[in-house]
C-alpha cells in the first residue's frame, strides 16, 4: 500500500492577498443576502424603529457639532482664497456646493460609522459569541433578515436625514463666519449660491449619503457576525469595522464624485 509523501499531505500555503479577497467576497455577499431580504416577510418594523432611534440617538448631537466647524473652516479657507484672486463674491457658491456636495455625506458617514456602526459591531458581535446567533439558525431564523435589515435600513434612513442636517448647519455656520468674520456681504453670498448650484447637487449629497450608511452597516454588521477569540475579538471587530468602513467611504466618495462632475454638465453664469 502506498502511503503519500510528506509533502503531499502538507496543507496547501494561501496565496498573498487570499484571505483579503476572501473577506471581500463574504462582505459582498452579505450585502447581496441583505437586498434579497428587503422584500422578505415578514418584516421586522419594530426592530427597524428601535435601531433608527438608537443610531439617531447617538449621532444627531455629535454630527451637529462637527457640521460647524466644518462649515466654518470651508468658509474661511475659500473666502481668503476668493479674496485673493479677486472673486469674493463667489464665496458663497463655492463654500455652499463644498459644505453640501463633499462635507456634509462625509461628515456624516464618519459619525454613523464611528457611533452608530460601532455600537451596531459590538451588539452582534456579543450576540455571535453567546452563540444566539447560531441558536437562531437551529430555529430556522435568518439572522440577516430578524437582526441585520432592520440595522441597514436604520443606517441609512438616518444617513439621509443627518445629512440634510448637516447640510444646513454647515451652511449656517459658513454663511456667519464669511459675513460676520470676513466682512462678506449677506447678498452676494446667496445669490451667488443661487446662480451657480443647482437641484442634483441635493441629490447626489442624499445619494451619497444612503449609500454611505449602507456600507457602513454592512461592514459593522459583518464584523459583528465574525468575531475571533471572544470578548476580545468583538473590540477587535468594533476597531476594524470603523477603519474598512472610512476607507470604503473615501473610496466610494471618489467614485461618485468622479461619475456626478462626469455626468451632469455644472451650471453656467
Amino acid at each position: 500500500m502506498a502511503f503519500p509523501s510528506e509533502k503531499a499531505r502538507a496543507p496547501r500555503r494561501p496565496l498573498p492577498g487570499e484571505a483579503a479577497l476572501r473577506q471581500t467576497g463574504r462582505l459582498y455577499a452579505l450585502g447581496l443576502d441583505v437586498l434579497r431580504c428587503l422584500f422578505k416577510r415578514p418584516f421586522q418594523f419594530r426592530e427597524l424603529v428601535g435601531q433608527f432611534w438608537f443610531i439617531a440617538s447617538v449621532s444627531i448631537l455629535p454630527t451637529a457639532l462637527v457640521a460647524i466647524p466644518f462649515g466654518a473652516v470651508i468658509a474661511l479657507h475659500l473666502g481668503s482664497l476668493t479674496t485673493q484672486i479677486g472673486a469674493q463674491s463667489f464665496t458663497g457658491a463655492a463654500s455652499v456646493l463644498a459644505i453640501i456636495q463633499q462635507a456634509s455625506p462625509i461628515v456624516t458617514a464618519l459619525l454613523i460609522a464611528g457611533a452608530g456602526g460601532s455600537a451596531m459591531c459590538a451588539d452582534l458581535g456579543s450576540r455571535t459569541i453567546r452563540e444566539e446567533i447560531d441558536a437562531m439558525e437551529v430555529l430556522g431564523v435568518s439572522p440577516v433578515q430578524r437582526l441585520i435589515v432592520p440595522r441597514v435600513l436604520a443606517a441609512m434612513g438616518v444617513a439621509a436625514f443627518l445629512n440634510g442636517m448637516v447640510s444646513v448647519v454647515g451652511v449656517l455656520g459658513g454663511y456667519f463666519f464669511n459675513v460676520i468674520m470676513q466682512g462678506g456681504t449677506p447678498g452676494a453670498y446667496l445669490a451667488s449660491f443661487s446662480a451657480l448650484a443647482q437641484l442634483p447637487d441635493l441629490w447626489v449629497s442624499e445619494l451619497k449619503a444612503v449609500v454611505f450608511g449602507f456600507v457602513a452597516a454592512i461592514v459593522a454588521s459583518y464584523r459583528g457576525l465574525n468575531p475571533r477569540g471572544g470578548p476580545k475579538g468583538v473590540g477587535d471587530a468594533v476597531n476594524q469595522s470603523v477603519v474598512i468602513t472610512f476607507l470604503l467611504l473615501f473610496l466610494l466618495n471618489l467614485v461618485i464624485s468622479a461619475l456626478y462632475v462626469q455626468l451632469v454638465p455644472p451650471k453656467g453664469m
